[in-house]
């Protein structure tokens, strides 16, 4: 089958690093995979996907993901490019592929991802009608987890048409020694996500202020509230222990320098973070909300939304037993195991043959 992709851009973030994973293993099965991208801008995600094969379409370059513009671009690609299936991730795309569709004349079967367990527009009623018909126009809807889907039914009413198909990655990349802390009385403490509203590097800032100054955090990504968030540290006065490391394409190696890794968010789908960081050999700490308590409960840590002392607390207990941190982390691995890519390559597979 050929097969488009389409996503907003490829910045930092789960969905977007997803694609330089999951692209090249479809294509392995037999599918001619392309890529569009609504903002084109350079990031570090272009160039493994390039190398790979991958053809990508930039739509547009710094241009709002949103900008109707993005309409007839696809469209244009559409009438030329002839594919069997288009399949859209994020809400822009989700939005812009039917309307696309319908300009270009093709009769493409539409495909999209929900990549999360909730969204600010789900809390306007206004929008729900334009969701339902968003969604109607969709083939499949898959779904990244089962509270994911449940969440998305709640919205917009039972669907026949969706499935689950839980997001993976290539585990043997960040899978490393589980290290020994022993006699170790400095650490680093490394969440990796982009810095918008949906994540919550404060409570990880404020957690830190509570820490010995022998803690250091390192904060990998960027966004909009990278200004904010500097401010804060500066109030909190641990801007000497806090790097603010831009984006990295690094991970795995980013990954292998760290003590423990946390996800601090306020909401998430299936986050690829908390996998790779569960792979990493460290033990790994997440905020308990919806998309982190079910895959990391019961293997990696938990702590209460927003709390940020008891997030601290964790931290020294983890790090002051090098058994309990030995423990955490041989679990974490275990879990991670459970989310290898190959098992999604198959259920995606499966769903375009149907």
């Amino acid at each position: 089958m050929k097969i488009l992709h389409v996503i907003t851009s490829l910045q930092l973030g789960g969905a977007e690093r997803l694609m330089v994973d999951l692209l090249p293993r479809l294509r392995d099965k037999g599918h001619k995979v392309e890529l569009a991208v609504f903002d084109g801008r350079e990031t570090p995600l272009f160039a493994p996907l390039e190398q790979a094969g991958i053809t990508i379409h930039r739509l547009a370059t710094g241009r709002n993901v949103y900008d109707p513009r993005n309409i007839f671009a696809l469209a244009r690609l559409l009438r030329h490019g002839h594919y069997d299936i288009v399949h859209t991730h994020n809400t822009a795309c989700q939005l812009f592929a039917p309307f696309a569709r319908t300009l270009s004349g093709q009769k493409t079967r539409l495909f999209t991802t929900e990549h999360n367990t909730t969204n600010r527009r789900r809390g306007n009623t206004v929008l729900r009608p334009v969701d339902r018909w968003m969604y109607a126009r969709y083939s499949r809807i898959i779904c990244i987890s089962e509270q994911t889907q449940m969440n998305l039914e709640q919205h917009i009413g039972k669907q026949s048409k969706t499935s689950v198909v839980h997001n993976g990655i290539d585990v043997a990349r960040f899978t490393k020694p589980i290290k020994d802390i022993t006699g170790q009385t400095q650490f680093q403490i490394v969440m990796i996500a982009g810095f918008r509203p949906q994540k919550d590097q404060d409570t990880l800032l404020r957690a830190v202020a509570q820490l010995p100054e022998t803690y250091r955090l390192r904060l990998v990504g960027d966004g909009a509230r990278r200004a904010e968030l500097e401010s804060l540290a500066q109030t909190l006065g641990i801007t000497a222990r806090v790097d603010f490391a831009g984006v990295r394409s690094d991970i795995p190696d980013v990954l292998a320098e760290a003590d423990v890794v946390v996800l601090s968010s306020h909401y998430e789908g299936l986050s690829l973070a908390s996998v790779e960081g569960m792979a990493s050999g460290r033990p790994f700490i997440a905020s308990d909300v919806e998309g982190l308590h079910e895959v990391v409960g019961g293997f990696g840590l938990l702590f209460p939304h927003g709390d940020a002392i008891a997030l601290a607390g964790t931290i020294l207990e983890i790090t002051k037993s090098p058994a309990y941190y030995h423990e955490v982390a041989t679990r974490c691995q275990t879990r991670a195991a459970e989310y290898d890519i190959s098992r999604m390559v198959e259920g995606y597979d499966k769903l375009y043959a149907q």
